[in-house]
């Protein structure tokens, strides 16, 4: 697949190869459960003039054990913002283009990420002045004392901080999440929200499950969307799903505004091209109460699995870009549904 552009605040970039391992689908599994990657793949990314040096590693927040990775430099990206210029020219931007800037959170390039980053809207429209999280499900990286770690998941859980998600022969599934969640804050920032990121970027490590809930919260966000695909191995299970939770932090309202997002997501998703599920949810809507992003949120908040990687009929369309774009719009018709 195409990756959309990886510096979205001038100066940051990331030297040489970056690894990234693809393993299990939604979030973590529970403690017990199918842990290391299964494919590894490797791209190159090439360092812009000047890159500096993240903050230093911190513990995972809530973990009841973790280790402490070396900490290595990291991108924070932009699908609109992405400023190039040659070394030591001056910059003259105009007080509205810095109003628009993406302004990361202060742990934004810690390992794990914290804090997400914040998008101005970069139109006026009927989401102005409306508040959306996307979450970009997963990890560009997989780093097991990290991701390995025990954090809150809700509903009196705990499971694993995160991982990088599953894969098929062609993408890994971080990096179609990417994308898709790329193109829809574009979407939404030009429809006037101002959306907060949970991750700042495909090459990092984090957010944690339960991170990801807090940085909507924090943010008096008023919906949440986070972006996934399955990796079911059987051969009958293909199409999209989306997940609520019942109960959530945020109780019975957010539980009826979830449901009504989700209701919403379905039914823009039908015009895509991918079927309903064929092996979960009723009427293309799973209820559950064991993923922390959901439970764990206090405006409403729905987890979109935009079908299964691993069947050939499903990884075809996302292969296409023209599928990943009319995702985003789905999404993006949705949240301006339940918002606007």
């Amino acid at each position: 697949m195409t990756r959309r552009p990886s510096v979205w605040v001038t100066g940051f970039a990331v030297a040489g190869a970056v690894t990234l391992a693809a393993c299990g689908s939604g979030e973590p599994p529970a403690p017990g459960a199918a842990g290391p990657p299964a494919t590894v793949e490797t791209w190159t990314v090439t360092a812009a003039p000047g890159t500096p040096t993240p903050p230093p590693a911190p513990s995972v927040p809530g973990a009841t054990a973790v280790g402490t990775p070396s900490a290595s430099p990291t991108t924070v990206a932009t699908p609109t913002d992405r400023v190039t210029r040659p070394a030591g020219s001056p910059t003259t931007a105009s007080a509205a283009q810095a109003a628009r800037q993406p302004s990361p959170g202060a742990g934004a390039f810690a390992r794990p990420s914290r804090g997400g980053v914040m998008m101005p809207p970069t139109g006026a429209g009927p989401l102005s002045g409306r508040r959306v999280v996307v979450d970009p499900g997963h990890n560009g990286v997989y780093d097991a004392p990290i991701d390995t770690a025990l954090v809150p998941a809700g509903n009196g859980r705990r499971k694993a901080c995160n991982t990088s998600g599953t894969a098929n022969g062609a993408v890994a599934e971080h990096a179609l999440n990417w994308d898709v969640a790329s193109l829809l804050v574009e979407e939404l920032r030009s429809r006037g929200a101002t959306v907060w990121l949970t991750r700042p970027d495909d090459e990092g490590v984090g957010p944690c499950v339960n991170e990801r809930a807090a940085i909507g919260n924090r943010a008096g966000a008023e919906a949440v969307v986070s972006i996934h695909a399955d990796g079911n191995p059987s051969a009958s299970a293909r199409g999209f799903h989306v997940i609520t939770s019942a109960p959530m932090a945020g109780g019975a309202s957010a539980e009826r505004g979830s449901q009504r997002l989700a209701q919403l997501v379905r039914d823009r998703m039908v015009t895509t091209g991918m079927p309903i599920s064929t092996y979960l949810g009723r009427r293309g809507i799973d209820v559950r109460s064991d993923i922390a992003g959901v439970n764990l949120s206090e405006p409403p908040a729905v987890m979109l699995e935009m079908g299964n990687m691993r069947h050939p009929a499903d990884a075809a369309l996302f292969a296409r870009p023209s599928f990943r774009q009319s995702v985003a719009s789905a999404l993006a018709d949705a949240v301006t549904s339940l918002l606007g």
